[in-house]
């Protein structure tokens, strides 16, 4: 057991002379957290509007005063003829224009909507909060009970995308790695003969990135509810209980990973291909899986951040109990028993 530790604190200390290491650890989850956080959002915000109308009548007047007193709408110009509207959003003036007809104020008549739809995901939502707006003579939102996100923030969807990817690329591509690097030197068949068993060298590698993935955990969960505002509602046991299989899956990724590469740039490589693309594209962290392709749901069904953000997005923002997410919690430790199991079949086999 002395062993083991010294060889821990070994690695660790190892770890901590790298800045650049130490940097990417902790600079990424506090430079992704507030980009995804403050800048790099999908909340409605500021929409440069354009109203058309003919009849200034009191209540195509009081319409255009809920659009201008709203947070969703900019009122940029009032134009006469829909014709204006279309050239003045062609040529990038505006991006939303709103007609109201003659028949307005005696509701025989409606609005039509004129909308860049080069970004058809905003156009949709933008026509969907004008017509809220416009039906609703408080002004806000009609018919809306935002249930678990009253505010509409899209930190509240990112946040636990952004652990599940950070804690897989940390604890798989660190672990992979750092192993393949022992084999560059050629020091691994220098660790391998040394009194310690080879599986317990391989763990007392491991050990410092799993600390590591807590601190980044505990980084993530502070930011999440004193920075960004989003709510813990779940038992936090059960959330660092799922996020203890989630790491250890990881880890287990990132040994097999080790085991195939037999340089750190293809184990880079095995990394950027096979953790952050599908994690970006198909975890439903940005994309519903619900409106992919079947055959992409099917991929995206072996993805490990794809249960792990779904569990975290009900535990946290959703606060159920356990017995919502055992469905996640199962399939995660089913990944984890798999992956374990190949990556030390591989180990041993590289032994010989």
């Amino acid at each position: 057991m002395k062993q083991f530790t010294s060889f821990v604190i070994k690695e660790a200390k190892h770890i901590l002379r790298d800045k650049r290491t130490m940097l990417l650890l902790f600079g990424m989850p506090l430079v992704l957290m507030l980009l995804f956080g403050f800048a790099i959002t999908t909340d409605v915000r500021n929409v440069r509007t354009l109203v058309v109308m003919s009849n200034a009548d009191h209540a195509t007047r009081q319409a255009v005063e809920r659009l201008s007193q709203s947070e969703y709408f900019t009122i940029v110009n009032v134009v006469a003829t829909p014709q204006e509207a279309e050239h003045l959003i062609r040529h990038q003036k505006a991006d939303f224009a709103i007609v109201f007809s003659q028949q307005f104020a005696a509701k025989k008549g409606g609005v039509q909507f004129i909308v860049d739809g080069s970004d058809p995901n905003m156009a949709q939502m933008w026509t969907n909060y004008a017509t809220q707006v416009l039906l609703n003579p408080s002004g806000g939102l009609v018919n809306s009970k935002m249930l678990y996100n009253p505010q509409t923030k899209s930190a509240y969807n990112f946040v636990p995308a952004i652990m599940g990817m950070l804690l897989m690329l940390v604890c798989a591509l660190m672990t992979s790695i750092s192993i393949v690097r022992e084999k560059e030197k050629g020091t691994m068949e220098v660790l391998l003969v040394s009194p310690m068993r080879p599986l317990m060298i391989i763990i007392a590698k491991a050990v410092p990135y799993l600390v590591l993935a807590f601190l980044i955990l505990t980084i993530i969960l502070l930011m999440a509810k004193f920075v960004l505002g989003v709510p813990l509602a779940g038992s936090l046991t059960w959330i660092i209980l799922i996020s203890v299989i989630y790491i250890l899956l990881a880890l287990s990724l990132g040994l097999l990973v080790s085991n195939v590469a037999k340089t750190q740039l293809v184990a880079l490589l095995v990394c950027a291909m096979v953790l952050l693309m599908p994690i970006v594209m198909l975890s439903g962290m940005i994309f519903p899986v619900e409106s992919m392709p079947e055959i992409l749901q099917w991929v995206s069904a072996v993805i490990p951040p794809r249960y792990y953000i779904s569990a975290m997005r009900k535990l946290m923002i959703m606060g159920v109990g356990i017995d919502q997410v055992l469905f996640e919690l199962s399939v995660l430790t089913g990944m984890l028993v798999i992956l374990m199991s190949l990556s030390l079949i591989t180990f041993k086999k590289r032994l010989e």
